[in-house]
């Protein structure tokens, strides 16, 4: 059984036998999220998906692109905690199987240059894309998919066919701090609409779910 909690954003902890794996806690999500973590997973360097001065602040070791590290190394994160890595990798953290995927962010504006992000796979079921549409790799059955639902990056139309294109058993929506309740509402209310078989479900804030029940097979 894994236990999921969202906290803010991006900010998506997972947990297994007492062992706490925290992915992007950015400076729109809540500190508490790091509370007893083990390990840290950063998608890309922009701080709603990490707040360095929180990060700096636990003695947990920390994954991420050359970037991420070559910024929390100059924040005065001692390097033995800090681990960088690129797409195609396999790796353990807190007791989970993690695997890098993509590497490029979404395009933000043809103006703006092209920037990195690393999407996570946890233990084959879970895929965290930070800032990009990353596909599942072939072969593997993705059946929690945290969903991207808001950014000057996305494109409503592009949320959808993601989704359709990895057929989760669950997609929870993230990414969401620029919305206000009623664009919440709207979201919910459209993307649920659009999802098919996909189970859409919305978490709250702290809340901890195991997300795939007994659906587990």
């Amino acid at each position: 059984m894994t236990d999921v909690q969202l906290w803010g954003h991006s900010a998506v902890s997972l947990e297994k036998n007492g062992r706490r794996l925290v992915i992007d806690p950015g400076v729109f999500s809540d500190t508490d999220g790091l509370d007893r973590v083990d390990a840290v997973l950063i998608t890309h360097a922009h701080p709603d998906h990490l707040d360095v001065a929180a990060v700096a602040k636990i003695g947990a070791p920390v994954w991420g692109d050359e970037e991420v590290a070559a910024l929390l190394a100059s924040s005065g994160v001692a390097r033995d905690r800090i681990h960088a890595v690129s797409p195609g990798e396999v790796f353990d953290a807190a007791g989970f199987e993690i695997r890098t995927l993509g590497g490029v962010h979404a395009v933000i504006h043809r103006d703006l240059p092209a920037e990195s992000n690393i999407a996570y796979l946890i233990d084959g079921e879970y895929l965290h894309p930070g800032d990009s549409f990353t596909p599942a790799p072939p072969g593997v059955d993705v059946k929690v998919l945290f969903l991207p639902a808001a950014a000057p990056w996305l494109n409503f139309t592009d949320v959808v066919d993601y989704v359709r294109a990895v057929d989760p058993r669950v997609a929870i929506p993230i990414h969401e701090a620029q919305l206000s309740e009623a664009g919440l509402a709207l979201n919910d209310r459209v993307l649920g609409g659009l999802m098919g078989e996909v189970d859409y479900r919305r978490v709250g804030r702290g809340h901890s779910v195991d997300p795939l029940g007994d659906a587990r097979a």
